[in-house]
Order: structure tokens, then sequence, then C-alpha cells
């Protein structure tokens, strides 16, 4: 993020996200086009009405490529890694988190065939190692992000998946402490791989290096995955907001593209899941051809001295958006 460090989704969800730095985007005086999307979404033939540009202010920042009216979906997003809450309130799939049915048996991870057949490969790599140790220590510090990297790197071993595949995210400051934390659950998890067996060539990328770096990533750049379930668009918005008082997160994943949206206190945009861990993104508002597409990063709700402590103490910059400046 261009302040320093990174976003939290939209309001309803209280999700952390990332800005990306603007150092090196300093030089640019207005927008700077990086490239455009064309992947599908729910709403072919169009292509998502966005692009990602650098700017001098912000850094990496989306904005629209024509007029978006309120409640269309701007895109879609798959997440690059997802994984469980460790104290979710109920089971959800192991591969996209849709909650599992009471009468699926209870022996599958899996929310349907296609599931598992999906997640077969890094499933089974990860079924190979006793994570005992590793998930214990995990548990017992009340960490959550050292499961996505578990995740990643039994996909990078099974080959669905690289281990630069999060590079372009900007990783957080750590702090020593943070660094010997990390440090801790690197040892457990090369040790759960090391006793499984698995090839020294396969976890060759497996460096404290990595781990720490992928670790500062995934600390601002993952999402609380909360789902809403069906609904209209009101019905959806109330769901979000019950969710965020029920702290019922099924998981945590990350994405690359919403990574790039940047904060507002009174955001035009915001995420939302129905089912899975599949992000849609959503205009709370009609927005303009040009207009930057903004989350907000936090509670929206808070008065605003919280709101700036909130995004200074965890997001490392002072937010000047119109809300702030006004003193609402």
């Amino acid at each position: 993020m261009s302040n320093g460090m990174k976003k939290m989704a939209a309001s309803p969800f209280l999700l952390l996200r990332l800005r990306l730095a603007s150092s090196s985007s300093s030089r640019f005086t207005k927008p700077f086009h990086l490239f455009k999307f064309s992947f599908s979404t729910t709403s072919p033939p169009n292509p998502p009405p966005i692009q990602v540009s650098l700017t001098d202010s912000t850094g990496r920042a989306v904005f629209a490529t024509r007029p978006i009216p309120t409640g269309d979906l701007i895109h879609t997003a798959e997440p690059a890694v997802c994984h469980p809450s460790p104290s979710a309130l109920h089971p959800v799939c192991y591969s996209c988190l849709t909650r599992l049915p009471a009468s699926l048996p209870q022996c599958s991870p899996f929310c349907s065939h296609q599931c598992h057949h999906r997640s077969k490969e890094y499933y089974d790599v990860e079924m190979k190692a006793d994570w005992t140790d590793f998930d214990s220590y995990c548990r017992n510090q009340g960490l959550k992000y050292p499961f996505l990297v578990k995740r990643l790197a039994c996909m990078i071993i099974s080959g669905v998946s690289r281990s630069d595949s999060l590079d372009i995210l900007q990783p957080a400051n750590l702090t020593p402490e943070m660094i010997l934390e990390m440090e801790k659950g690197f040892a457990l998890l090369k040790n759960a791989f090391t006793k499984a067996l698995i090839a020294d060539e396969q976890i060759a990328f497996l460096t404290k290096q990595w781990y720490i770096g992928v670790l500062a990533r995934i600390r601002i750049n993952a999402f609380r995955i909360e789902l809403a379930g069906g609904g209209s668009y009101e019905d959806l918005l109330s769901s979000a907001f019950a969710s965020v008082e029920a702290e019922a997160a099924v998981g945590n994943a990350v994405y690359i593209l919403p990574s790039f949206y940047n904060h507002d206190c009174d955001p035009n945009a915001h995420i939302i899941w129905i089912d899975n861990a599949k992000a849609k993104l959503k205009a709370l508002r009609d927005i303009d051809e040009g207009e930057e597409l903004r989350i907000c990063y936090i509670d929206a709700s808070m008065d605003r001295d919280a709101r700036r402590e909130l995004l200074f103490q965890g997001f490392g910059f002072q937010c000047n958006c119109s809300r702030c400046l006004h003193g609402d």
C-alpha cells in the first residue's frame, strides 16, 4: 500500500488488505496503466470494467474503465491460496470453504468430487506428513496465517503452484519478535516435511527466507472469509454485517487483484463471499468512468479518531480520505 502497509476488505467484512508501496511509482504524475482485465465474470461477454494503474500518490490502484451502477458485480477473484479457519464454528470444505452439509459423511473434508479432484495433488502431499507439532504450535499461539503457508508449500511440492506466486504482493514490516516467532514455525514446517520423507529437491524452495517472506506477505494480504449465503443484494449486505457481529469466519484466503484496491473510509466498492472462497467485488454506489475503486480496510462505522488510530497502528498510514478530513 502506498502509505506503507495493507488493506482491509469492505467495511462489512473487516478484512485485512494491502496497498502496495508507491516509492517506485513516485515519478508518475498521472495514472500509468499497467494492465486491463479480460477474464470471465458472471456477466459475459463484457470483460471486467477495470484496469490497474500506477499513480504518484497511491502506487498501484484500480480504476473503472466505464460507468458502473450501484450493486453491479465488478469482477470475481479466485484465491491464490486459502485454508479453513482452525476455529471455524462449522465444518467447511477443505478446498473451497463451502459449509459442509450435515448429511455429508464426516470422513470427507470436501464438499464435492470436483473439489476433491481439484485438491488431490496438494492434499495427498499434506496427508503424508504428521502435522501434530506444527498445528499445536499455531493453535496454542493463536496463529492462523501459518496454515496458509503450509497449504501453499504443499501446493508447490505437488506442482500446482509456484514458489514465487505471491511475490507481487508487498510484505509487512516485521519486528525482531515477529521474525523469531516465524522462525519457530518454519522449523516445525520443515521438520514435518523432512520426517515425511519428502525429497530434498522437492522442498529446496523451503528456506527460512522463503517462509518469512511468504508469511510477511500473507499477514497483510489475507482476507478473512465470511460467507453471506444467498438472497437479494440487500439481504447479502444485512447478512454481511451480521456475520461480522457473530465473528463467523470460515477461513482465510489470499487474492492477487483485490490486493490492489486502496482504502477509503467511504468506499465505493466492497467484497462479498456468497457460498465459498470465490470473492465478488461489487459497487456500493454509482461509479464514474476513470474513478478509482476503493474498499474500506476496517469497520467504517467507527468514529474518525478510532479509524485513524487503527489504520495508523495496523497499516502504517494516516488516513486523509474526504470523510476523515471533514471530521466525520
